[in-house]
Order: structure tokens, then sequence, then C-alpha cells
């Protein structure tokens, strides 16, 4: 039976895949790509020569009823992003909305995540914890950060290494220059580096070693 498989692409590392999901993207009659170009590379280095097409923040509206269509028709489509789970601050949810609201099976793989191994690595309390994502670039960050001063789980953020220390600073108005927190930095690829300290104290170190590459920060929740 046909169907939507979401397939999780490693975040770094290209050996952090499983069997399973090479056989899903081997095997699949299209594979949907947030980056066909990023996508590529993956699928060369594992000898893949499945179909692919775009499918991004900025075209997915356009095609979800031709995908959809696909799969009705007898297709089995895997979806996939740059790096993670698709759906986690990526593409991914309104095609599976949609996939669902019309009676076409939808599978998910477990696989990798950068939230999850920034989490447990940052020594912060992990029993519960909030995914926060993408704070918004401009209208609305003050109030989401404000939103989130009274919060007692241990959040996570994902953020752009050119905004790294605007959102620290701003972190520290918001939580407390003493809340402790995490920077995660490059996970699972050579350069991997977790900074942990005082928002105060990252926000300075970074501010002096000018950041790369893909970030997650992990901030202790207020305590109770």
């Amino acid at each position: 039976m046909s169907k939507l498989i979401l397939v999780p692409t490693p975040i770094g590392n290209l050996k952090d895949i499983t069997f399973r999901a090479l056989e899903v993207l081997g095997s699949a009659g299209l594979i949907l790509a947030e980056d066909t170009r990023q996508a590529s590379k993956l699928l060369n280095h594992y000898n893949i020569r499945t179909l692919l097409q775009s499918h991004h923040m900025f075209n997915e509206h356009k095609s979800v009823e031709s995908i959809c269509n696909k799969i009705i028709g007898g297709l089995t489509i895997a979806l996939i992003s740059d790096a993670g789970t698709p759906g986690i601050s990526d593409p991914g949810f309104l095609l599976v909305r949609t996939c669902i609201e019309k009676g076409i099976e939808v599978e998910t793989l477990p696989g990798p995540t950068a939230m999850v191994p920034a989490l447990v690595n940052s020594g912060l309390p992990c029993d519960r914890f909030c995914f926060e994502g993408f704070l918004p670039q401009k209208k609305g960050r003050n109030k989401r950060l404000s939103g989130l001063a009274e919060e007692t789980r241990t959040m996570i953020f994902y953020e752009s290494p050119y905004r790294l220390v605007k959102a620290l600073n701003e972190m520290s108005e918001h939580f407390g220059r003493d809340r402790e927190a995490c920077v995660s930095r490059e996970l699972s690829k050579i350069y991997e580096e977790n900074i942990r300290g005082s928002l105060a104290f990252l926000a300075e170190y970074y501010r002096e070693k000018t950041p790369k590459g893909e970030i997650v920060i992990v901030v202790a929740g207020k305590k109770s």
C-alpha cells in the first residue's frame, strides 16, 4: 500500500543513519527533499538513485495536493529535510496533516534530531523540557521570551550563528544573567563544541569567538 514516509537524515556525520532509513530511501518511488543538492550528497554517498523532487517552505503549499494525488495513485513517497527529522523546524507538517485528512497512511522513522543530544549533553535536567525551536526574528520575539520567563522546565532553542550573541543577551534580560545554559555547536561533526555556563558568560564567550555552524541553546528552567 502506498504511503508517505518521513525519514530522518544525519545532522552532520553521514554514518548517523539507520539501515531502515537507507532501505526506505532506496525503495521509495520518489524522495521529497528540502534541498536536492544537499540530499544528493547523502544519496550519492550510499549509492541511492531514487528520483528527487524539491519540497521546501516556499513551494509546499502549491505542491501538497499533487503529492497527495501521487500517493493515492500508488506511489510511496519519502520525505527528508536537510538534516534531522522532517517537521521539526523543517518542512513536513503541512504535508503530514493533508495526508491524514485525505486518509493517506503516514509513517515516521525514528532517527536523528539535534535537540535530544544537545539536551542530554548539556548536563541540565532532562526529565521535563520544552522545545521552542527558532525564536521569531523580529515581531513577537520579546513576547515569546517574556512568556518563557516563568518556565520551570529546561528550554531548547535553535538559533543561527549570526543571531546567537543577540539571543543570549536577550535571554539574559528575560531569564537573568546567571541562568545556567549550554550552547551546542556542530553536533556530530568534527568540530563539535559544547560550552556550558551562565547566559552572561556564554554571550561574552561568543562575542569574542565568532560562532559557526548549526547551533542549539539549552537553558535551565526557573527554579521553583
